[in-house]
């Protein structure tokens, strides 16, 4: 009976857990650089470089707008965004974008895509960069 219990609870466990990797899952999408251009193009995104001012001032994706991941006031800053419009992420090569991501879902973002790659691999596709 002990052995019944406690595999019922480890079926539940499992359960809910994948649910909440689905549910998080549909929130937050890794993406290509070539999928990015592509909602760009055709969906009214926001798009935040979370790169240092110094990197964002030597090459950025057009009309991202800068978002320091390493200032003291980040948190703060995100909370400025449009939590019901699609966000896309990026920094040097995915790591910080990642972070913000994961915080964007737990601050109630809708839609978050983060660039596979970061902008290292939008300026190895040859797109256009900004200065």
């Amino acid at each position: 009976m002990k052995n019944l219990f406690l595999i019922t609870v480890l079926l539940f466990t499992c359960f809910f857990y994948n649910c909440k990797e689905q549910k998080k899952s549909s929130i937050l999408q890794l993406i290509t650089s070539g999928e990015m251009e592509e909602l760009l193009n055709l969906e009214d995104v926001q798009l935040v470089d979370v790169r240092t001012p110094s990197e964002f001032n030597a090459g950025h994706v057009p009309d991202a707008q800068n978002i320091n991941f390493y200032d003291e006031n980040f948190d703060q800053k995100i909370e400025t965004l449009d939590k019901s419009k699609p966000i896309i992420v990026y920094c040097k090569s995915g790591g910080r974008s990642a972070k913000c991501a994961s915080k964007l879902v737990e601050k109630g973002f809708e839609k978050i895509y983060d660039l596979e790659g970061g902008f290292s691999q939008w300026k190895f596709k040859g797109l256009t960069i900004e200065y």
